[in-house]
């Protein structure tokens, strides 16, 4: 499966084309700058940082583009992983990269679902523990994410 993937029309185009694979991995980092960027503003946000700042609010102005980012990290993504399926679908790094994919994932749903309250609008009120500890395992999950990614690239 991963050999024929890598030999796709696609995939064979990427990697020839002089500007295509570079303007991929852009995409792709940029999206991720988006992406992780808004979720460290947030959960800096929930670690008590910037108390000013209405968590409501700021979930509705920095969630959402981390969201949007997410059209520019998965297709660049799959287009990348295709140039290199072979040897990537066999290393380690890449699928620890995977499964801390599912992590940060995870960790999203359950705030999302069971963490995050209306009432977190109210700033002199102090938040429950469990939202600092998802703060905390998305930050170190997403610098662990990105470090898989450089080792990627090496």
């Amino acid at each position: 499966m991963l050999s024929w993937l890598e030999n796709t029309a696609v995939a064979a185009a990427i990697r020839q084309s002089l500007w295509l694979y570079p303007t991929l991995e852009i995409v792709h980092i940029t999206g991720i700058v988006i992406l992780v960027g808004a979720a460290f503003m947030f959960d800096l946000r929930l670690l008590g940082f910037s108390k000013s700042l209405s968590i409501i609010h700021l979930s509705r102005h920095l969630l959402p583009w981390s969201r949007r980012a997410l059209l520019l990290v998965i297709p660049s993504g799959i287009l990348l992983f295709m140039t290199n399926s072979k040897a990537l679908g066999i290393d380690p790094t890449f699928w620890l990269k995977m499964f801390l994919l599912v992590i940060a994932a995870l960790n999203v749903l359950v705030f999302h679902k069971l963490l995050f309250k209306p009432d977190f609008d109210n700033q002199t009120q102090k938040l429950p523990f469990s939202t600092k500890i998802s703060a905390l395992v998305s930050i170190g999950v997403w610098v662990a994410i990105i470090a898989c990614g450089r080792l990627l690239a090496y």
